[in-house]
């Protein structure tokens, strides 16, 4: 059975449980506590050197960083329905995987982060890098149902959960019509789970 390395609040983590319940698979949940440090302990460092979550060990092959375990988990148990292997469907994942992984990340997830967990920076700045990742990621929905392949992919997992949370950093979700649009057809895919506050209460 597969083990999720799992922290609840964590958006990242939320994108591997996500992923595992839409493609039904079981697995077993070992909560990290990153405020007790369980990440950096030599046990979990023997898991992801890198000392961040999430992380899976599937029998015996570990895989980390959220979006290396979307592709691993969707080209084993999901066929080719979330990552088609054809060049063409396998760049347009990639590029909504690279900017789930830079600026929905330094943006949205990192102002959520500052409020929830009260960490030192400049919020103003952040907010802005948000708020001009979340205009991209609207504009292109404007005019697309989905970010991919015209399906529900990885992509739509990977940039989903802090597209979804950003107003935890104070950002104007009003600003962001398709966007929103997206998100409910997000948590309307079979399988669906939330975590707190998504969907938004």
């Amino acid at each position: 059975m597969i083990k999720l390395y799992d922290t609840p609040i964590s958006g990242n983590c939320h994108k591997v449980r996500l992923m595992l319940s839409i493609l039904g698979i079981n697995y077993e949940k070992v909560p990290v506590s990153l405020p007790d440090g369980e990440q950096k302990t030599p046990a979990y460092l023997a898991v992801n050197p890198l000392g961040k979550v999430p992380s899976i060990d599937d029998d015996g092959v570990q895989i980390w960083d959220s979006q290396a375990i979307l592709v691993y988990l969707a080209r084993k148990y999901g066929g080719k329905e979330w990552y088609p292997d054809d060049a063409e469907s396998m760049g347009q994942i990639q590029k909504w995987l690279a900017l789930a992984a830079n600026e929905m990340f330094n943006g949205p997830a990192i102002a959520r982060a500052m409020i929830i967990f009260k960490r030192e920076g400049d919020q103003e700045k952040v907010r802005k890098t948000g708020e001009a990742t979340l205009a991209v990621l609207n504009s292109w929905l404007e005019t697309h149902e989905w970010l991919a392949c015209g399906h529900p992919t990885i992509a739509d997992v990977a940039v989903y959960p802090y597209a979804a949370l950003a107003w935890e950093g104070n950002v104007d979700m009003s600003a962001y019509p398709a966007m929103n649009a997206w998100i409910k057809r997000v948590e309307a895919l079979p399988g669906y789970v939330g975590m707190k506050n998504m969907p938004r209460p």
